[in-house]
């Protein structure tokens, strides 16, 4: 099993009304905003997109929505399937599998936590037999998870879950993320997408290539010139562009969490009207 897609995927939000009802009707303008600024990768229903607020059924009405805006971009389609029970885990991986997605994101059971790599690698043969044809990726954030399996262990031994091809590092480990990259002993190399925003740069000279960023949907040219500086030796206007970066993410959150804060700047940043946040977050507005 191979994913091919390196680079930047933005985590898109999920729109939602006054009321906090799903408001979908803003998705093709979305899609269309972020095929202009070069994003070719999206992650639907991650924490960004407030995935484990939302019902099973309107998982999959925002994921039905996102195929059919990003269809016409080719626009390479994540979706994050995890946080409910185990049989609705299922039924979105198979969902998904379905609709021809790119590749499925997975977080851990978060009530049964598991508390051994085989623990974790029996849930997710569980996830890779719902959809045995799509790329699996296992969501590692331990930081609202509370769960910190040994991720290097998973990926030395991903061969044992079939669809299993990386994860998404949300940590601020890159000692650990990098070991996550190393070959294991059939010879491939482990995919990481970072999930720090603040840490692009300290992750590309470690040699990770991929990230999942929020501020993607706001700040895509900022990421991207860190990106672009990297990627052409210039490590010193690759490091202005990133603290330049991680000043932007300190005033969207000095007063408010990540997801709340995120969504009130895209709100007043790029026009898109992604609406308020869900309970149990509290909506905020970023000056």
């Amino acid at each position: 099993m191979e994913f091919k897609f390196r680079g930047f995927m933005a985590p898109v939000f999920t729109p939602f009304d006054d009321n906090r009802n799903l408001k979908l009707d803003i998705i093709p303008k979305y899609a269309e905003y972020l095929h202009s600024n070069g994003i070719k990768g999206i992650l639907v229903n991650g924490t960004t997109g407030e995935g484990v607020s939302m019902t099973t059924d309107e998982r999959i009405q925002v994921l039905n929505c996102w195929i059919k805006a990003c269809g016409r971009y080719s626009t390479t389609l994540m979706v994050q399937i995890g946080g409910t029970n185990m049989k609705d885990v299922k039924m979105l991986a198979k969902h998904a599998q379905d609709k021809n997605v790119d590749a499925i994101l997975c977080l851990p059971d978060l009530f049964f936590r598991p508390k051994t790599v085989n623990d974790l690698i029996h849930y997710l043969k569980i996830v890779s037999a719902s959809a045995p044809s799509t790329p699996l990726l296992y969501y590692h954030i331990p930081g609202f998870t509370g769960i910190d399996v040994d991720v290097v262990e998973l990926m030395k031994r991903r061969r044992e879950v079939p669809t299993l091809v990386g994860i998404k590092f949300t940590d601020n480990d890159l000692v650990k993320a990098n070991a996550a990259c190393t070959t294991n002993a059939e010879g491939d190399r482990g995919l990481v997408f970072l999930g720090c925003d603040s840490l692009l740069l300290p992750a590309f000279l470690q040699g990770i290539d991929s990230a999942i960023g929020t501020t993607l949907n706001m700040f895509p040219e900022l990421n991207n010139k860190i990106l672009r500086y990297y990627q052409e030796g210039d490590i010193k206007m690759a490091a202005a562009e990133q603290k330049r970066l991680n000043g932007e993410i300190q005033k969207i959150t000095r007063h408010s969490t990540w997801v709340s804060g995120m969504k009130g700047a895209m709100r007043k940043l790029t026009g898109i009207d992604v609406g308020p946040v869900r309970d149990p977050l509290v909506d905020v507005f970023t000056g």
